[in-house]
């Protein structure tokens, strides 16, 4: 977990040029909206800042019924990423401008059932990605979170 952090830290201080500068509360948003899931915790699936949002790890969670659709990896991947999407939009972004992607799946086997899906919402100059096997929780196959720039 530490070492996900450093490296999102990382990221963030070179895709800004490598400057640094105190940021103030006002420089952070969270975002929400009818149109994604609620929380399934204590975080915010969406925060602005820096000329970023930074989109939580996602559940396989319908926004209309705030339950859990577990399904193989395909139907799991495609309910997160259309939230991820949601998500973006009401965050002044798109996948289009998406700079990171991280994939956990509970069985590496479904990796070419997941990037199959994958490609369906992100096409030409695909974003930096990591993908790991991970213990997830409630029987999920696949969890995703993801860096994008806020559109300018």
């Amino acid at each position: 977990m530490r070492i996900r952090i450093l490296a999102a830290v990382a990221l963030i201080f070179f895709l800004a040029g490598f400057s640094v500068r105190t940021a103030s509360k006002s420089d952070k948003r969270v975002v929400s909206s009818a149109e994604f899931p609620k929380p399934l915790g204590p975080y915010s699936h969406a925060v602005v800042a820096g000329g970023f949002v930074f989109i939580a790890g996602q559940a396989p969670v319908n926004p209309k019924t705030q339950q859990i659709e577990l399904g193989d990896v395909k139907s799991e991947t495609r309910l997160e990423l259309n939230n991820i999407a949601a998500m973006l939009k009401a965050s002044g972004s798109s996948l289009e401008n998406v700079v990171k992607v991280s994939i956990h799946l509970a069985d590496l086997k479904d990796f070419d059932a997941m990037n199959e899906v994958y490609r369906e919402f992100f096409k030409g100059d695909f974003p930096a990605r990591t993908t790991v096997q991970a213990v997830l929780r409630s029987g999920r196959k696949i969890e995703i979170d993801c860096i994008a720039r806020v559109n300018q």
